[in-house]
């Protein structure tokens, strides 16, 4: 399966307002870590949308940038869904032109 670059929202605060602990988090990135080899964790931004029954969610996300394929990316979302006990999850893809270039790859000059 051809590999893409997605990035996918993950939650700071629980659907009742208490902030997940940084521990809390780290066994997520464990978790995904353990999928696809490696994460890409940016700083929170704040997100706003309204549920299919109308509520108005505010709240602040942490953008996660994951190099995968389409059966890993449902993987993860299915595992983030049940994992921060979400409404929803959101993802999108970033582009499917990703270079990687690695040392073993690469012949020393």
């Amino acid at each position: 399966m051809t590999k893409t670059l997605w990035e996918i929202l993950v939650p700071r605060f629980s659907n009742e307002g208490e902030e997940y602990p940084t521990d809390y988090h780290k066994k997520w990135d464990e978790a995904i870590r353990s999928i696809v080899g490696g994460i890409t964790i940016l700083r929170t931004a704040k997100g706003h949308w309204i549920s299919p029954d109308g509520k108005i969610f505010i709240e602040e996300m942490i953008p996660v940038r994951i190099h995968c394929d389409s059966k890993e990316l449902e993987r993860i979302m299915s595992y983030t869904l049940s994992y921060y006990n979400q409404e929803a999850v959101f993802a999108y893809e970033l582009s499917s032109n990703v270079k990687i270039l690695s040392k073993s790859s690469h012949p020393a000059k």
